[in-house]
């Protein structure tokens, strides 16, 4: 492979202020939804540091988005990983609204999963 990790690494940091930024959230804000200190997102943000995959998880989860795409971003995992997930499910489409609030995700996602249940197979 000829990739630069430090391309992953900025491409990464870029696409997170992305989703934070069309979530609305401020740096200390999603630091704290992820569980993480605010001055490493801002690092992780900025492409000075690689994030775990624990990391990356807990960041999926306070941006609600999937941590696959993440991982794919991050340079973990290969791009056709993420392509074999070509239909985009409810919980998908509800994390990806840029009109909703987090609480109103939150809220369609409960609703939606007490329909369904919580288990992730078809």
């Amino acid at each position: 492979m000829s990739r630069n990790p430090l391309n992953d690494l900025a491409g990464l940091g870029d696409y997170l202020r992305e989703q934070r930024l069309s979530h609305r959230l401020s740096l200390r804000q999603l630091s704290e939804l992820a569980g993480i200190s605010n001055p490493y997102l801002s690092q992780i943000e900025r492409g000075l540091k690689r994030p775990s995959a624990e990391i990356l998880q807990q960041l999926a989860k306070g941006l609600e988005v999937s941590a696959e795409t993440l991982y794919v971003k991050a340079g973990i995992l290969d791009e056709h990983h993420d392509a074999e997930a070509t239909t985009p499910t409810v919980r998908d489409a509800i994390a990806a609204d840029p009109v909703l609030t987090a609480r109103q995700k939150a809220t369609l996602l409960d609703v939606y999963e007490s329909f369904v249940g919580t288990d992730t197979a078809p």
